[in-house]
């Protein structure tokens, strides 16, 4: 088995048996690991290293896993949700994956027309979902000014994967995991824990159905359900739009399937293909790429793929893609957010956003 693979299958495990590598190199690679983060939290406690704040109230989404734990997809679900109240939304990144300027500014609007590696993947999908305002930037806290700048009737700001920055002030976190919770417990690169876990969060969100329970210091009933599926239909980039029945082809006469790729670069690509056969699709080519894998050019496992053949593929890849593929069908990636969560989540930032002018003012 493969390095990486191996690895992240230990991690998903809750008590794996020990094993030379954990105990030779992974294991004490994590405990330098785990201080330095105490470390700098401590910093961060004692004021040596000073945290920024937005004149707005700010709320953070983020998670203690590494890889996928669904932060985007909650983020444009929050977004939306607010903006049917009526709120006025901002959001702000780093752009994960983008390639940042040698020359002219880091801070940059997140645009309909803007490139995936200038801005990111994530916040361009972002803006193309919910059509609020997004700046990105290395400190999220200069986004949040810019944005501020040029939209100044803006009144939230939500912070797209930044609970481990804490050089930005928030008002309210929010902590996503996945449906098998925390693994093994252990800190990178023993375990899946970017930080350690219980710390105190606001509001704990795990997608649902629950492998394990998430172990939290938060009273009982603050860990959120969201559930995730899949759209029954997909996409392309031309504006045409087909059920995804439309490739539930039977097999040929010699039984082997018809062509039908999916191609998937996000940190768990075969919970994309999943989902795709529980919808009663069955690809002949599973396409599987990194995280924020770029299109331009296009991978080799990809490149061959007839034009005419169908393809498949995630709305974070189809910003990607379509530009160089606008013929490949985006399949949307649908997340319930618990009624009550929106309400809670705004109510919390208020009341902490004014605690905190009101202490400025003394």
């Amino acid at each position: 088995m493969p390095l990486q693979p191996w690895i992240e299958h230990r991690w998903r495990q809750a008590a794996p048996r020990c094993h030379p590598a954990d105990a030779l190199l992974l294991r004490p690679l994590s405990w330098l690991y785990g201080s330095a983060v105490r470390t700098r939290r401590w910093l961060y406690a004692r004021r040596l290293l000073t945290a920024q704040a937005l004149p707005v109230p700010t709320v953070v989404i983020g998670n203690v896993i590494a890889g996928g734990a669904g932060k985007t997809p909650v983020t444009i679900a929050l977004v939306q949700a607010l903006q049917a109240q009526g709120l006025r939304v901002g959001v702000i990144s780093r752009g994960h994956g983008r390639q940042r300027p040698a020359q002219g500014p880091d801070c940059l609007q997140v645009l309909p027309g803007s490139s995936a590696q200038a801005v990111g993947d994530e916040p361009l999908l972002i803006q193309q979902r919910t059509q609020a305002p997004v700046f990105v930037a290395g400190q999220r806290h200069a986004a949040g000014l810019a944005l501020l700048k040029a939209y100044p009737d803006t009144e939230l700001l939500l912070c797209d994967d930044g609970l481990q920055h804490l050089a930005l002030q928030r008002d309210v976190e929010l902590c996503v995991f996945p449906d098998w919770g925390v693994g093994n417990g252990r800190l990178l690169p023993a375990g899946p824990l970017r930080e350690p876990w219980p710390r105190p969060v606001d509001f704990v969100l795990q997608t649902t159905p629950a492998a394990q329970p998430v172990a939290s210091e938060q009273p009982p009933g603050t860990v959120w359900p969201i559930a995730r599926q899949l759209a029954g239909y997909a996409i392309n980039g031309q504006g045409q739009r087909l059920p995804l029945q439309h490739w539930q082809m039977p097999p040929a006469q010699d039984g082997s399937p018809p062509p039908l790729a999916a191609v998937a670069g996000i940190a768990q690509p075969q919970a994309f293909f999943a989902m795709l056969r529980a919808h009663g699709l069955r690809p002949s080519h599973c396409i599987a790429l990194p995280d924020h894998a770029h299109f331009d050019p296009l991978p080799a496992a990809l490149a061959h793929w007839p034009r005419h053949a169908p393809l498949l593929c995630t709305e974070k890849d189809a910003v990607k893609l379509w530009p160089h593929w606008p013929q490949a069908w985006a399949v949307p990636l649908q997340l319930q957010l618990p009624e009550a969560l929106p309400a809670a989540v705004l109510a919390l930032a208020r009341q902490r956003f004014a605690a905190r002018q009101q202490q400025a003012s003394q």
